[in-house]
């Protein structure tokens, strides 16, 4: 065993029975434990590493999923000290069943805090209501941040560098603070652990058809979401939105949706469309490697407004304006395809006649119009008529660029 974390493992033991082992207590406890010993001033973790892959004398470890790895450090019956690796990780918006405490050991991460108000139980597993954002913040290497079981914590992590490494001191479990719900924007809350088998089978037999570009397809999805429950027709909804979108029928599909469940499904095609929205971005962000633009990403994911995204980006890189680190970083993203110039996935508009050799430039002027509010039109677009203009702006707006450039 790790003898700083054993240590702090200790400390935190001492603490909390002095406290009669209270949950309430125990974040503020993890929290003054992991400030007094920081793990990312104590911690080699090289030497970490080593230790914990030639020493056999380990704490019991878990069967988790979660992290990149994930390793226990310290174990005790009612709490213990996990080391979460991330590799390419992002947390969806969740809430915990434990509480404690979190320690940025290496690397950095966008923090971000939600609110989920008017909420309505549709089965024990599956809730509608309002997710808010409250608060975003940067988390560098360093700090600490406490964790409250239920729904007063509901939080998302994006973790910007490679790997990052979190300390997290946690109970064991907090009784009736489960399920452990994920969270959908704008409406939607779910228990990612349940799982409907039959609808598992369904979706499964779906991808089956898709494969074989069978002609019902559509038609069998509308009539399942005639006949489903609410839940069980989100999730095939949710499982079918791409396929649909790509034959045409995704509206129609989601109308036969919104007509069976009335005012209960208001929101439910916002929520869906920002989930595909963020599942877009987190595949952009397997493919860039360079920290700077990873940070970028992660900003254009999370972000609700400009405001913020301009402040978060001058907290991190205060040498330039925000404008001015935004613009390098979409012009260092933008590829000449075969379709044209594109950033991200903002393309070039393929109606907007402009010799190639011009896009790159256009593309750009554009951004950077639109980003200061789209006013007084610049030189460099004066060569663009009303209508290629509109088109620009419309392939901004559907793209990851939109809370910059619509």
């Amino acid at each position: 065993m790790d003898a700083f974390f054993n240590t702090l493992g200790d400390s935190v033991l001492v603490a909390w029975k002095r406290e009669n082992f209270s949950l309430e207590s125990f974040p503020g406890i993890a929290c003054a434990a992991l400030e007094a010993l920081p793990p990312a001033v104590h911690v080699d973790l090289a030497a970490f590493m080593r230790e914990f892959l030639l020493n056999d004398a380990q704490p019991q470890q878990s069967m988790s999923g979660f992290g990149q790895p994930e390793l226990v450090a310290y174990h005790h019956p009612r709490f213990y000290i996990q080391l979460l690796f991330w590799l390419d990780g992002t947390t969806d918006i969740h809430q915990h069943e434990f509480s404690g405490a979190f320690h940025v050991m290496t690397g950095s991460s966008i923090h971000a805090l939600y609110d989920f108000e008017k909420a309505r139980s549709i089965t024990p597993h599956f809730r509608v209501g309002e997710v808010t954002m409250q608060e975003i913040e940067l988390l560098e290497t360093g700090r600490t941040v406490p964790i409250v079981s239920g729904q007063r914590c509901i939080h998302s992590l994006f973790h910007l560098d490679t790997p990052s490494v979190t300390v997290v001191v946690r109970t064991q479990h907090d009784p009736g603070t489960g399920p452990q719900f994920n969270y959908l924007p704008p409406h939607v809350a779910m228990d990612p652990v349940f799982n409907d088998e039959l609808t598992v089978r369904r979706k499964q037999l779906l991808d089956v058809l898709e494969q074989i570009e069978d002609p019902s397809y559509a038609e069998l999805a509308q009539q399942m979401i005639a006949d489903l429950d609410f839940e069980r027709g989100f999730f095939i909804l949710q499982h079918c939105m791409g396929t649909l979108q790509n034959l045409g029928e995704w509206e129609a599909v989601l109308a036969g949706f919104e007509g069976k469940h009335g005012l209960l499904a208001v929101g439910i095609g916002a929520t869906l469309a920002e989930g595909l929205r963020r599942q877009i971005i987190k595949d952009m962000r397997g493919c860039v490697t360079d920290p700077e633009h990873r940070f970028f990403i992660a900003l254009l994911m999370n972000v609700p407004t400009r405001k913020d995204l301009f402040a978060l980006t001058k907290q991190r890189f205060p040498e330039a304006t925000p404008e001015a680190t935004l613009c390098r970083w979409v012009e260092e993203l933008m590829v000449d395809t075969d379709a044209g110039i594109a950033s991200l996935d903002a393309c070039f508009p393929a109606d907007v006649e402009i010799d190639a050799e011009d896009q790159a430039e256009i593309f750009m002027a554009a951004f950077l119009h639109w980003m200061k509010g789209g006013k007084r039109i610049p030189a460099a677009l004066r060569k663009c008529s009303a209508a290629d203009l509109r088109e620009l702006n419309t392939s901004f707006a559907g793209s990851s660029l939109r809370i910059l450039a619509a």
